[in-house]
């Protein structure tokens, strides 16, 4: 009888590969050195860990497939280490590119508005979620939602807004973090260049 290993080799020990999308990272006066952080992720026995800009966004590879434990075990971590909770919201290599690849708006809508951004959740909405986050639609944001995403256009400077991440918060009850498509494109690109 051949084991798993026998039969499959190293594909048994393949390592997936990992972007963390951290909440409350280096805002509101919660500073945090990316070295610091780094070495937060390394203790937790994760490989190839790197830090990519300083709003909390963290690569790095682990064999297991269990996204939802992974986000409780660096809560777990950070929440010790600093201090205070830090929501963490994993996507794989293969669904960052999807994400990072979607085109939610029409081009011309892009090419007019001041901003793009993408609100990463732990779940996906129901119906009645949806429904609170289209309410919140005016002349200056629209929404558009697919798979654990948000994506919100911002047609004049953000600064002249009333929607953020906090108000987003409010009224869905329950936590996120933004991240320009501008880093979720270069981060993506990161891991794509890695292949090669």
């Amino acid at each position: 009888m051949f084991s798993q290993a026998a039969l499959f080799g190293d594909r048994v020990h393949t390592k997936s590969r990992f972007i963390a999308f951290l909440r409350a990272i280096n805002v509101g006066g919660h500073t945090v050195k990316m070295d610091y952080l780094r070495q937060l992720f390394e203790a937790l026995g994760f490989s190839s860990v790197e830090t990519f800009i300083a709003s909390g966004n963290v690569l790095f590879e682990m064999p297991s497939t269990d996204a939802k434990s992974l986000e409780k075990k660096i809560e777990n971590q950070l929440r010790e280490a600093l201090g205070y909770d830090v929501a963490t919201f994993i996507r794989t290599d293969t669904e960052l590119s999807d994400i990072a690849n979607y085109e939610p708006f029409h081009q011309s809508d892009l090419v007019a508005a001041a901003a793009l951004n993408i609100a990463f959740l732990a779940d996906a909405l129901d119906d009645e979620a949806k429904r609170k986050l289209m309410a919140l639609r005016t002349e200056i944001d629209d929404f558009r939602v697919h798979e654990r995403e948000i994506y919100w256009l911002c047609r004049t400077k953000q600064s002249e807004s009333t929607f953020s991440n906090a108000v987003l918060e409010k009224t869905l009850g329950r936590r996120s973090t933004l991240r320009g498509v501008n880093t979720v494109k270069k981060v993506a690109a990161k891991y794509s260049a890695s292949e090669r």
